[in-house]
């Protein structure tokens, strides 16, 4: 069934003509917004009770408009893939990444399934810690070929570093772009509940980590049975061509592995310290490349040829990234995103307190389609969503959560996620492909998030 999907850009236009069918039936309707501090920062929050309705504006010519709007929406995330994508192509050609994994492999040699669980372990931390997402981006450049010359697909490097990114964010204890201000907004202490919360991290990261080193080990035995069988065997003949002719480690290898090692230690600091968001990322990476380039004993000019060639492999993955935010332009030029909100708000009210909070999960899931944005998506539903689980019976912490499951898990298969696809472009993975490799771990999540859901509204969590 799932076995011949449209290519994605056939789908996210598809998407772009319902947004717009959607502004031709659905009623114009608006929440009035007030600006709050939360965590100091400033957000706009709907106001309780404040949606009205009002005209309509069905949309038709911006079919076609909404894309290069969509691009400006979504300017920050576009331009950070296109300097990643350049600085990377700056410091792989320098043979210090795939000299470096060649000596890591060798080093492994029958030890490679320790690999998984620890990487996946460490950015599900970094996931729930501190809201890594749009920063897990870049390290597909370096765990996909990683997973390839230890004998896995690409789908398993993807997984190391953005899956595992991604269960933590949706089961996180901590994150700031997520709990805390959905927490500030429904008027709860930040970071309360967390002890439940760790049960609820600990719990899905390590069934991510089996579903994936299961997956692995079948991939390692049978590669044919790989999604990605077809173009992984391109990519791996490529990888041992190249490890033919690069296979001493050198100290210029070294110093460039260290300018990639500095920047990532920096970024960590910047992020959990400074608050750095897309920026200040993307102009560590610059620095990052040209360090790197430079060490490499690359010429200036060498540098800004391999900087654009780069860039011209993240076309693909930009243009992606635009469409999505297309949908949004076209939902909210319509005026029914709201309207959307207010219809899903009224079906959830005065329900039984099982049946409220699931659909809350359901309701956020949906909406995450829509506003794949955390912190955004907290920032309108949360007001609306901590007064119903008062009407439901159901506690407000309990409502945090329903929000973070729907938020998170579902970030990984959406594809007007920009993340996602920007994830997916570098790792030259089709959606398609990923959309069939994924459902079946979705179905586990949803399941999991029912299940997890239970004692919360049996306890009272608070």
């Amino acid at each position: 069934m799932l076995k011949r999907l449209p290519d994605v850009y056939v789908i996210v236009f598809c998407l772009i003509m319902l947004a717009a069918l959607a502004t031709w039936i659905l009623p114009g309707g608006q929440y009035q917004r007030r600006t709050e501090i939360i965590q100091g920062t400033s957000k706009q929050v709907l106001v309780k009770d404040s949606y009205r309705q009002i005209e309509a504006a069905p949309q038709m010519l911006s079919v076609f408009t909404a894309p290069i709007r969509g691009f400006v929406r979504m300017a920050e995330i576009i331009a950070f893939i296109f300097i990643v994508g350049g600085a990377f192509f700056m410091l792989n050609e320098t043979g210090a990444v795939s000299a470096g994994i060649h000596a890591l492999v060798k080093r492994l040699k029958g030890r490679e399934y320790l690999v998984i669980p620890l990487v996946m372990f460490l950015f599900s931390l970094f996931g729930a810690g501190f809201g890594m997402c749009e920063e897990a981006i870049p390290f597909t450049l370096i765990f996909v070929p990683f997973a390839l010359a230890l004998g896995y697909d690409s789908i398993v490097g993807v997984c190391m570093t953005f899956l595992a990114a991604g269960v933590g964010f949706a089961g996180a204890f901590f994150n700031p772009f997520t709990l805390q201000l959905a927490q500030g907004i429904a008027g709860l202490d930040p970071v309360s509940g967390w002890e439940y919360r760790l049960i609820v991290w600990s719990v899905v990261t390590f069934l991510s980590i089996a579903w994936v080193m299961m997956y692995a080990a079948k991939i390692k035995k049978y590669p044919e049975k790989s999604i990605m069988f077809d173009l992984d065997r391109e990519r791996r003949r490529q990888w041992m061509e190249q490890q033919s002719q690069e296979t001493r480690f050198s100290m210029r290898h070294a110093g460039v592995l260290t300018a990639l090692v500095l920047c990532l230690v920096l970024m960590l600091f910047g992020v959990t310290r400074w608050e750095w968001y897309i920026p200040e990322l993307a102009g560590c990476f610059l620095a990052m490349g040209i360090l790197s380039a430079f060490v490499g004993g690359h010429t200036a000019n060498q540098m800004a040829k391999n900087f654009v060639a780069g860039c011209k492999d993240m076309a693909q993955a930009a243009l992606i990234v635009c469409f999505a935010g297309a949908i949004i332009v076209v939902l909210e030029q319509g005026r029914v995103m709201d309207t959307i909100l207010y219809g899903m708000a009224a079906a959830i009210s005065d329900l039984p307190p099982m049946l409220g909070a699931d659909l809350q999960y359901v309701f956020q899931m949906f909406l995450n389609f829509f506003i794949p944005s955390g912190s955004t998506k907290a920032a309108l539903t949360m007001p609306l969503m901590a007064p119903l689980a008062d009407l439901s019976g159901i506690t407000r912490q309990t409502a945090v959560l329903a929000y973070q499951f729907g938020d998170g898990f579902t970030n990984m298969i959406i594809p007007t996620s920009p993340v996602t696809v920007a994830t997916l472009g570098l790792a030259k993975i089709p959606f398609e492909r990923w959309f069939r490799w994924n459902i079946k771990m979705q179905l586990m999540f949803f399941g999991l998030s029912i299940l997890l859901l239970i004692w919360p509204v049996l306890s009272g969590w608070d």
